[in-house]
């Protein structure tokens, strides 16, 4: 399949802009001149795309930021194109009527044109292959999960309730199995223990892979520095560190934790302003990771207090939130606090500080 589709307006009229709606085997492409006006079109397989672009002058190429995504832009990026990635839900209110490859391409260059839509930054291939580690590392835990599960499950129906914990499966597994008094049939035994088999080789693999994590860490010095920081740890730190890419692209602190969604959704209108739960926009897996060491933090710090060992001001600040709004909200609001302080801590330079009084706090008290 080779379409292409000419506009003709005026015999001056050069393309300027491309975008290009990704897919699997056919792309859709619109080349539009400087006032935005579609001047061509085209509709290519995928051999035929990966060569479009060889001999002609630059470009801005407009995708969304979806998957092949990253690396259609570094192949586009070394022949010379400025490549701009756009997330897939703001380029969607610009598409007219029914959505259609046409449609889609047309509204990219819509969006393009607005200022206030911020583009992804293009991964590297070192970038890309994190965040894979971390993708695999989630499924065999998900699949772990699922056998732990299914083990509970079937064992519970002979009268067999296994403690809450992964780690205390195996050993309450194994006693059942080898107690030849139970009701158990032996089908089913063999069934169990090829479970139990399943459940190490996923724990073995998310060990493997948890090494290369720290080794990828201990070169990566944004990946030290960020695991500086309570509630921080290998997961989250190269999680974050691979992306996130430049923190110097989020103007503020603020603007770091409201594109993790931790930020307040708010409804407001003239002089009424009504702040309701946090937005949940952005990346899930590092916004999950951050809050799930927040609530870590905080049990640790209750810990602490408890022991009588001394706290820091941060933990102070989140064990008093916690005493007036509760467990789950202080987790959240102290993962919001750790998202703003690590972007200060990249923008400045400096290490991560739990002791820091900003600015706006000195003038509050």
């Amino acid at each position: 399949m080779h379409a292409t589709t000419k506009v003709v307006r005026n015999e001056s009229s050069a393309a300027v802009t491309l975008a290009v709606d990704l897919a699997k085997d056919v792309f859709e492409l619109a080349f539009a001149d400087a006032a935005g006006r579609i001047v061509e079109r085209k509709r290519l397989k995928r051999k035929p795309f990966a060569q479009c672009l060889q001999n002609r002058a630059p470009l801005r190429v407009v995708m969304e930021a979806c998957g092949s995504a990253h690396a259609w832009a570094r192949r586009f990026a070394r022949l010379g194109h400025a490549v701009e990635l756009l997330p897939a839900q703001h380029v969607r209110p610009y598409v007219r009527r029914n959505k259609t490859d046409r449609a889609d391409a047309a509204g990219l260059l819509e969006a393009a044109r607005c200022g206030d839509i911020r583009p992804v930054p293009v991964k590297t291939p070192a970038q890309q292959g994190t965040q894979g580690l971390h993708r695999i590392r989630e499924h065999h835990k998900a699949e772990r999960t699922a056998a732990i599960n299914t083990v509970r499950g079937l064992l519970r129906e002979f009268g067999f309730a296994i403690p809450a914990g992964a780690d205390k499966v195996r050993p309450a597994v194994l006693a059942a199995l080898e107690d030849g008094d139970n009701d158990i049939p032996m089908d089913l035994r063999h069934a169990l223990a090829g479970l139990l088999d399943r459940i190490t080789d996923c724990q073995e693999a998310m060990g493997g892979i948890e090494k290369q994590l720290a080794e990828i860490a201990r070169r990566d010095t944004r990946s030290q520095r960020l695991m500086a920081a309570s509630g921080v740890g290998l997961i989250t730190a190269t999680a974050m560190s691979a992306g996130i890419g430049d923190f110097a692209r989020f103007p503020s602190g603020r603007h770091f934790a409201s594109a993790l969604g931790l930020t307040p959704r708010e409804y407001s209108s003239g002089g009424s302003r009504k702040l309701g739960r946090i937005t949940k926009r952005g990346d899930v897996y590092l916004r999950t990771l951050l809050i799930h060491g927040a609530r870590s933090a905080l049990v640790a710090a209750h810990t602490a207090r408890k022991r009588g060992q001394p706290l820091d001001r941060t933990q102070h600040w989140a064990l008093a939130l916690a005493e007036r709004k509760g467990h789950n909200k202080a987790a959240v609001a102290l993962a919001n606090k750790t998202a703003r302080r690590l972007w200060a801590a990249e923008h400045h330079g400096t290490s991560f500080d739990p002791e820091h009084v900003s600015r706006r706090e000195q003038a509050a008290g």
